[in-house]
């Protein structure tokens, strides 16, 4: 039986949550006014309300910016902050990741990368952490360079489209991700859709999306897949 599992990159494979928390404190520092006192949330308390998908101008008021203006600046400068390469660095790998890759391929699973990612922030990333030993360049699926983002919503069914027209066809394949852009992605092409919990979605966001199973990780998923 010929078998394919799509994985998105950040939130299956890499932690990105220092990254967040990291952009959150510089955002916090650039925005308060001298003598302004915060209450700076721990990274546990700000991950969980990224989590929950709580909004940026609450996770600001909640810091102390309880003007309006000061919370719109802090949530534009954030966004205009977090995909940014100084703060790339502060992502790591998932530590069940390479094993649940190399269990994958050792299965015999044909293996597909599928993110939001440009090919400038992914590319060092696989090189770093020797992860294109998983993925052939032609199962490699992010946006170019140039590209210009809408949602993700809508930007990742597009990945998905593109994937299911390039490749051979298979008997069974799965879509596994951390948010409802890869469930949509997945669901738009009847491709069942497998959400983690060791991304930026709590249990009680993703439930919403109605994945066809929510487990841990990505170890975890690959686990049932091939236990199926």
């Amino acid at each position: 039986m010929t078998r394919r599992i799509f994985t998105d990159f950040d939130g299956p494979i890499m932690d990105v949550s220092d990254r967040y928390y990291q952009v959150y404190l510089y955002c916090s520092e650039k925005i308060a006014r001298p003598t302004q006192e915060l209450k700076i949330l721990s990274k546990s308390e700000f991950w969980e309300l990224k989590r929950s998908q709580v909004p940026e101008k609450e996770i600001a008021n909640l810091t102390g910016f309880i003007e309006e203006k000061q919370a719109i600046a802090f949530a534009h400068l954030r966004r205009a902050t977090v995909h940014t390469d100084p703060y790339f660095a502060y992502d790591q790998i998932l530590e069940n990741a390479v094993p649940a890759l190399e269990k994958a391929q050792a299965a015999g699973i044909d293996l597909a990368v599928m993110t939001m990612r440009r090919r400038r922030e992914l590319e060092p990333v696989l090189d770093r952490y020797n992860l294109r030993r998983f993925f052939n360049s032609d199962r490699i699926f992010c946006l170019d360079d140039d590209y210009v983002k809408t949602v993700d919503t809508q930007d990742k069914p597009k990945l998905m489209k593109l994937a299911q027209t390039q490749l051979p066809s298979v008997q069974e394949q799965w879509m596994i991700g951390d948010t409802e852009a890869d469930i949509i992605a997945a669901q738009t092409y009847n491709v069942p859709a497998i959400a983690v919990l060791s991304g930026i979605r709590n249990h009680t966001q993703i439930i919403k999306y109605k994945p066809n199973q929510i487990v841990s990780n990505l170890f975890a998923a690959i686990t049932n897949i091939l236990e199926r």
